[in-house]
């Protein structure tokens, strides 16, 4: 009789990422909603009224080390 080999390679890979994402849905699903009494945080107003996109000393910064 043969003895069984060890699982691995690309077969674990699959088997331990499937584990992986069923684990990451149960986690998902048991977070619920908000506590009582709770709000959920409002997205941040810019000065101008919208809350997108608005350049900042940081992103400033970013665009001075891009230059070529």
């Amino acid at each position: 009789m043969k003895a069984k080999k060890p699982v691995s390679g690309r077969r674990g890979f699959l088997m331990g990422a499937g584990a992986a994402g069923a684990a990451g849905a149960a986690v998902l699903a048991s977070k619920g909603s908000l506590p009582a009494g709770e709000q959920a945080p409002q997205p941040q107003k810019h000065a101008k009224g919208g809350g997108g996109y608005h350049v900042t000393d940081h992103i400033r910064h970013y665009y001075r080390t891009t230059l070529v």
